[in-house]
């Protein structure tokens, strides 16, 4: 059962439970009635006026919730913007104002207005008067008893007015001085409360992995002769578990009980309960509120591990702004549902909520699609003083507290703290969870950010603590995060302190900027960090992820290579053993350049093989599945979601490109005819022209009919001396043109066939480096297409080659520069390096190059991808000097900060498989 399914089930639940409450809800009842848009998909526009910057002074409407940059007004700054000179920062001040109806009916009752976040410092009137402090935070729920300032049975009318920076320079330094995008308004929901005269003022729980369940609520008054009665419903059925009561004596009440027989909360099986409180006073209910709850125990141990429900966890974790390029921070239903769908298709079951707490509808997903959440008070990297840090770690908790998945906290990031503040995690968190300092080593927790892959300062695997970056492998452009994970991820996962990691970051975040053309704008190399681009496409490290995180992992998987038809496998859930899990696989041939065929295929039940074991099956081939090219193993996890599929090739390309072409007609042979002047030979065969050099031997110029196909041997990577220049005619009628070099390639033959079909050889080289090969210049603005076989579909670093599957594909030509050029967007990308070359053939104007491989486990370097003048060294990579490249190892690709040999095990990609032994042979067709 994929994710979509999973959530359409639960929303149809929820469906029939919102239809039954709604039915029989009474004035006893928690009620919510919204004043604006539920989300940033369903705004609402109010009377609105802003004070500088676009559209200043105009009296005019906006949808709230919004961030009104986007929607037109003020000034677009990102947070660096206050140290530039040259950059204005937008201290523009919105006044909000909307009318409304205060029913009758809510007379006596407690209404309270309550802001899901607004930013930053927020005043509040009700028919013109004050209805309490201002508010100063820009990311937290907050609220307002304003039942004395209403007219009931009239309208009302609200006036908001909120300044984009604070009086309160800790909240500019924490949250508007950030390297993020810095935006104003209520951008999300605004809502009333209509609470009868008795009611909760908070519902506490701490419902625990083996059923005990602990709640403090605290009450407005304290009726006379009153008692809470706590019903649990089972979600998944609308079954009741069991109630209890307890005895109402003063405004604060501690009730305990042990439900038997509850399933846990875990991502891999989120299971949801609902427990209603109801304050009754002899039997009649004064007040009903119900909570979605999950059951489960978090525990950091120190020196020892993170444990939920007391196992053991590594999170595969991921950053995430609250950011969408039309939209801001003001985000919607679906907007949340896409990025926790393209998290779990990655394999993730954790992600940081960086830098502040997000959305209340982010966590209920969460909650039920199974993700753990750190949830983060702000603070990039000054921290809130003593007077605000309190209360808006106070209202994080008051919003957060009872959603199962968020299991600990963070207190700010990179030295976005303030030490003293942390007294108010422990003073309103009943769970106890876990507070943590994002890059530092505190409370029994080592977070350091960006560490290398010895990481020499000390840290991590060498302090002592648990240890679990918080922000790892910093992506720019289409480095860091794919690049370098696998390594990482085998080492750190052998290390038993090792509690998991998260990757920087979710989405590249360029904003879409009316003031300039409706660019998207990522402020330079500040915002391009994505796994996913702006509007969530998938870039490479996306597979590259979801191939390391799949939770169950073939181990050993090589058809090539005396192969038996049975796969080693390891259960990498933390919760779930395999007997609800499968794989499947497929025999596939290539036929040609024209298509694949599968041949056959078949599942296997897996065996209930336990979190941490592995196993061996046999796939139970077919006798003749050699007869395929392709062997395709699909992993399908607990739910019935495919978690990775792995494809390989069953020949090595000297004997597959053979069987992949053996269909297509014979070349008919030709006598060679040939012209040699005192610079080149030209050998002719039939329509096909060949130029070579006579001073290096090397392939000049190539003519089909008239037309020239601008395809040539790249002088410049023949920087050795030459020591001799021969050819001769061999007996079988074709030419053979040998050249002697001082050091690689040492010796180069090329032989001209009468079929018309050219030959190269290029001796073994007595050891590789990052590009040693051979190179082709051809011009990319004469390409329309590629077919390859090969790994693919996506581009391969030095130290990014999972993620990709062996295969037939094709792709249209795209200059597409990862991270950069938005409005161009087109993946995967054309240029770059391609693993396990086998053949190409590159279709351009006047004709098609075709390329095949004898040598094993070659890299085609396919075009040279562009590097943005912004990029950093480490994202910077060394590219040949030719536009076609045929390589024995590539280089690796590396973070914003690093570069790509600090972040990868040492040679890891160093002829793994001992081709640096084998002669470079190509061959070519023309037509």
């Amino acid at each position: 059962m994929n994710i979509f399914r999973i959530w359409f089930l639960s929303q149809f639940i929820l469906l029939i439970f919102t239809f039954s409450i709604v039915h029989a809800q009474s004035s006893t009842d928690y009620q919510r009635v919204y004043l604006s848009g539920k989300d940033a998909a369903s705004g609402v526009y109010w009377d609105f006026r802003i004070s500088d910057g676009r559209k200043k002074d105009e009296q005019t409407k906006i949808l709230v919730p919004s961030n009104w940059e986007l929607q037109g007004f003020g000034t677009f700054n990102y947070g660096h913007d206050h140290k530039n000179p040259d950059r204005k920062v937008g201290d523009e001040v919105g006044y909000y104002s909307r009318a409304f109806l205060a029913e009758s009916s809510w007379k006596r009752k407690s209404i309270q207005l309550v802001f899901d976040g607004v930013m930053t410092d927020t005043e509040v009137k009700i028919n013109g008067q004050l209805v309490g402090p201002i508010h100063q935070g820009g990311f937290y729920r907050f609220s307002y008893d304003i039942s004395e300032y209403l007219d009931f049975g009239s309208e009302n009318m609200l006036e908001v007015k909120v300044s984009k920076r604070s009086a309160n320079e800790s909240v500019n330094k924490a949250e508007r001085e950030a390297d993020f995008w810095i935006f104003g308004g209520i951008f999300r929901p605004v809502f009333l409360e209509i609470l009868p005269e008795n009611h909760f003022t908070r519902i506490a729980i701490d419902a625990k992995a083996n059923g005990e369940f602990r709640a403090l609520l605290t009450l407005n008054e304290v009726p006379k002769s009153a008692e809470v009665e706590v019903r649990l419903k089972d979600l998944a059925n609308g079954n009741t578990v069991g109630s209890f009561t307890s005895e109402v004596l003063t405004d604060s009440v501690w009730m305990t009980h042990l439900f038997s027989q509850i399933k846990t909360w875990n991502p891999e099986s989120p299971t949801q309960y609902e427990a209603t409180f109801s304050l009754k006073q002899k039997s009649k209910v004064l007040y009903a509120k119900t909570e979605r709850i999950g059951f489960r125990t978090v525990e950091l141990r120190p020196k020892n591990g993170l444990y939920v429900n007391g196992t053991k966890v590594i999170l595969k974790g991921v950053n995430r702004h609250s950011f969408y390029p039309t939209t801001g921070r003001a985000l919607s239903e679906a907007n949340h549902l896409e990025d926790i769908s393209l998290m779990k298709q990655m394999n993730m079951n954790a992600v940081r909520m960086a830098h502040y707490n997000p959305d209340e509808r982010f966590l209920e997903l969460a909650d039920s699609l199974g993700l753990f959440v750190l949830d983060e008070v702000t603070g990039w990297q000054d921290g809130y003083d003593t007077i605000i840090g309190p209360q808006l770690i106070q209202e994080t908790i008051l919003k957060d507290a009872n959603h199962p998945s968020v299991i600990a906290w963070n207190h700010g990031n990179e030295g976005g703290w303030n030490f003293q503040n942390e007294v108010a995690f422990h003073q309103f968190d009943i769970q106890k969870r876990p507070v943590i300092y994002p890059w530092l080593n505190r409370n029994g927790i080592d977070t350091k950010h960006y560490p290398t892959y010895d990481s020499p300062e000390g840290r991590l695997d060498k302090s002592g603590e648990v240890f679990m970056p918080t922000e790892l492998l910093h992506g720019l452009y289409d480095g860091g995060l794919g690049a370098g994970l696998d390594d990482f991820w085998q080492k750190y996962r052998q290390n038993p302190l090792f509690a998991g990691g998260f990757l920087w970051v979710f989405a590249d975040e360029a904003v879409k900027r009316d003031d300039k053309n409706g660019i998207l704008d990522s402020d330079e190399n500040h915002g391009p960090d994505g796994i996913v681009g702006p509007f969530r496409e998938k870039e490479g490290s996306f597979y590259t992820i979801k191939e390391v995180f799949s939770p169950i992992q073939i181990t050993s998987f090589d058809p090539s290579d005396n192969f038996d038809g049975k796969v080693s496998l390891r259960n990498d859930y933390l919760f779930s053993d395999l007997s609800t899990s499968s794989i499947k696989w497929s025999l596939h041939k290539i036929n040609s350049w024209d298509s694949t065929t599968m041949l056959s295929a078949g599942s296997i039940t897996l065996p209930a093989v336990l979190p941490g074991d592995s196993t061996t099956i046999d796939l139970n081939l077919p006798d003749d599945w050699r007869n395929g090219d392709i062997l395709t193993i699909r992993a399908i996890g607990k739910d019935g979601e495919e978690l990775y599929s792995w494809s390989e090739a069953i020949r090595k390309a000297s004997i597959g490109n053979p069987h992949y072409f053996e269909a297509r007609p014979a070349l008919t042979n030709q006598a060679i005819k040939v012209r040699e002047s005192t610079t080149d030979l030209h050998f002719t065969v039939g329509q096909k022209l060949f130029v070579f050099g006579k001073q290096l031997g090397e392939l000049q110029l190539v003519k089909v009919g008239s037309q020239i196909i601008d395809f040539k041997q790249n002088q410049a990577e023949l920087t050795t001396a030459v020591k001799s220049v021969n050819w001769k005619k061999l007996p079988d009628g074709s030419i053979q043109i040998k050249s002697n070099f001082e050091s690689y390639p040492n010796l180069i033959t090329w032989t001209i066939f009468t079929s018309g079909e050219l030959m190269m050889e290029i001796s073994a080289p007595d050891s590789i480096a990052d590009l040693t090969g051979i190179g082709f210049s051809f011009p990319s603005e004469k390409v329309k297409s590629a077919k390859w076989i090969g790994d693919g579909p996506y581009r391969v670093w030095g130290n990014r080659l999972k993620g990709v599957e062996f295969g037939l594909w094709e792709k249209e030509y795209n200059n597409t520069i990862t991270g950069y050029n938005f409005e161009k967007l087109s993946y995967p990308e054309f240029k770059g390096f391609h693993a396990n070359f086998h053949a190409l053939l590159l279709r351009a104007e006047g004709g098609t190059i075709e390329v095949r491989t004898e040598t094993p486990n070659l890299f085609l370097g396919l075009f040279n991808p562009e590097f943005p003048l912004q990029s950093t060294p480490g994202v910077k990579v060394p590219m040949p000097a030719s536009e076609l490249s045929f390589l024995y190892q590539i280089p690796p690709i590396s973070t914003k900060f690093h570069k790509g040999k600090e972040m990868m095990a040492i040679d890891r990609n160093m002829d793994q498989k001992g081709n640096a032994s084998k002669a470079l042979i190509l061959w070519f067709r023309f037509d």
